[in-house]
């Protein structure tokens, strides 16, 4: 029996530009870049505010990333209140508490999620577990974004850390398009490619060196290994949203940014060299 969506049974893959074609990858590129911008000008604004400020700027965009995952396995029926309120406290809990109380606050996820998903008309296990995975993958992935922020010299590491995914995203596309040729997880994602994969790297740890360099406190080694960290980190977090995707038949996670995707899309990368740049940048400064 289908668990899906109906919106997701009904998915197609979108026609793609011939591989090798650069007046493909191009257009593409442009319009990647065009509807990004929004998002980039909304990322800037609550990275440089922080604070509370930053706080609830993630919670509003894990909010909708962790809604797309709900409504992917929306058959399974995911306990959606439970999920949003985890979200909530595990963001709090690293913006007034430390890694501690975002224990504390998983913790309490598991009575919260099972005493509202016996209120639901037909509760099912699989529901929990989607909900669970919604809270560990986007919440504690986002609440790593927010510990980040706040150690010494976040507001730039944060930065750091998202130029050099976003740009090893957008290498690793143009790369595999025109020079790709050996499939990386032809059963998770077919388009992916080994030689998009190692372009892609290269420019991560090129991206957040680069990106360093305006920082007069940042030594050139500690640029080079948390761009290392972003370049290993964000593509497992790529392909991890892929198999969920792939396994949910469905190819973009939402319609937040039109033909290019979900908030989740665009945060798949991010959810895992959040954590990574944080343990990095946290054994530098503390």
């Amino acid at each position: 029996m289908s668990v899906l969506h109906p919106s997701a049974r009904r998915a197609r893959r979108r026609s793609r530009p011939p591989r090798g074609s650069p007046s493909g990858a191009r257009s593409e590129l442009w319009s990647r870049v065009l509807v990004a911008v929004p998002a980039i000008a909304f990322a800037l604004f609550i990275v440089l505010e922080g604070g509370l400020i930053f706080t609830l700027g993630v919670f509003l965009v894990g909010g909708v990333a962790i809604g797309e995952l709900f409504s992917m396995y929306e058959g399974v029926r995911p306990v959606r209140l439970a999920g949003f309120l985890a979200l909530g406290g595990v963001l709090l809990a690293a913006r007034y508490g430390g890694q501690y109380d975002i224990v504390l606050a998983m913790a309490a996820t598991v009575p919260l999620l099972f005493g509202l998903t016996l209120l639901q008309r037909a509760p099912t296990i699989a529901g929990m577990t989607i909900t669970m995975l919604g809270v560990w993958w986007i919440g504690l992935g986002l609440a790593h974004a927010v510990l980040l922020r706040d150690l010494p010299h976040g507001r730039d590491i944060v930065i750091d850390v998202l130029v050099g995914t976003f740009l090893g995203d957008t290498a690793a596309y143009l790369g595999g398009h025109l020079f790709g040729r050996r499939p990386l997880a032809r059963k998770i994602s077919p388009h992916k490619t080994v030689e998009g994969l190692v372009i892609g790297m290269l420019a991560a740890v090129a991206g957040v060196w680069f990106a360093s360099r305006y920082q007069s406190w940042m030594p050139g080694t500690h640029a080079l290994v948390l761009g290392a960290g972003v370049a290993l980190a964000a593509p497992v977090g790529d392909l991890f949203e892929s198999y969920v995707k792939r396994h949910a038949s469905i190819k973009d996670s939402g319609t937040l940014f039109g033909a290019h995707g979900g908030a989740l899309d665009r945060l798949d990368a991010v959810l895992f060299t959040a954590v990574v740049g944080y343990y990095i940048w946290a054994a530098y400064v503390m």
